[in-house]
């Protein structure tokens, strides 16, 4: 092999890295979120999460020289972390006593069609034919989904399904919101910032729905605590600085295909690590969802 080869060769291996850990580790906190609630009051789960994680990013931060924020951008990345962090991940750890792993991803997955609506409210860009299509695919989809008679029956599942709608919607607005937000120059930075003001915001709803007392230490066993320290380094930080490293060096057309297979891989680890059912009209919801997701960010982004 000779050295011009040798060069190609290392970016095109950090690159397959990089879109493993966006496809399978953000697939995986489903489950890892599950496990470690299992043990600890939601809020309280993730709001740690988020501040070790974004302190430890932070500091990485500081570390390589990254210059400090203005005051504008600080409050900005608090108004993300509320609605990025806060309530789009903590509404949906929340569902997750509920809701199962798979099932919650593939709600999930049914972000990019309310974006899509929220855009064409927001910012006037009408959806085109291809764009109607996934969303009525979409709709069909989630319909088959939620409909099913052991879902719809469930009182405290439908309110962790609205729970899910809740943190879609807040993705959503907040997606949107961001682009013309002025933030830190520095991608990581930002998410830094963004994800303490959200673990902080998150800790503060635990103490407010009464969780602290629920909170003991002792009762955290291994599975727990392991799903929330890989929440932490992998779910967080390596995930983030992957999909950072994917920015600067892939098209977006193919970051955005994580949207579709995320909530593939959810499934089947909630199948086969915790023993999630999955029926044939859920398998045909998640087909109908993800082709929905898949003409919808094709539009987007141009075609692949």
């Amino acid at each position: 092999m000779s050295i011009t080869n040798q060069k190609k060769a290392a970016p095109d291996i950090k690159i397959i890295l990089a879109f493993f850990i966006i496809y399978f580790v953000w697939g995986s906190t489903y489950l890892a979120n599950t496990w470690a609630i299992a043990d600890m009051p939601p809020f309280m789960m993730a709001g740690m999460r988020f501040i070790f994680a974004g302190v430890l990013l932070y500091g990485y931060c500081l570390l390589i020289g990254k210059k400090s924020p203005t005051r504008m951008q600080i409050k900005n990345t608090l108004y993300a972390g509320l609605f990025l962090f806060a309530m789009g991940n903590g509404l949906v750890v929340w569902a997750l006593q509920f809701v199962d792993s798979g099932i919650a991803a593939l709600v999930v997955a049914f972000e990019p069609l309310v974006v899509v609506l929220m855009m064409w409210k927001m910012k006037a860009e009408k959806p085109t034919i291809n764009v109607w299509s996934g969303i009525f695919l979409g709709i069909l989809g989630m319909g088959l989904l939620v409909g099913q008679p052991e879902f719809i029956n469930d009182v405290n599942w439908l309110w962790g399904v609205a729970a899910i709608f809740g943190a879609i919607i807040s993705w959503g607005y907040i997606s949107i919101w961001i682009t013309d937000a002025n933030l830190p120059e520095s991608l990581l930075q930002s998410a830094a910032l963004q994800m303490f003001f959200g673990g902080v915001i998150m800790l503060s709803m635990g103490l407010l729905l009464g969780e602290y007392p629920l909170f003991d230490y002792q009762q955290i066993g291994a599975r727990a605590f392991w799903s929330l320290g890989y929440l932490i380094i992998f779910g967080s930080i390596v995930a983030f600085t992957a999909f950072n490293f994917l920015l600067k060096n892939v098209s977006p057309t193919k970051i955005v295909t994580s949207t579709y297979i995320n909530p593939v891989v959810a499934l089947l680890l909630g199948y086969y690590l915790n023993q999630e059912g999955i029926s044939g009209q859920s398998l045909l919801a998640a087909g109908l969802l993800i082709v929905g997701v898949v003409l919808i960010n094709w539009n987007r982004k141009g075609g692949h």
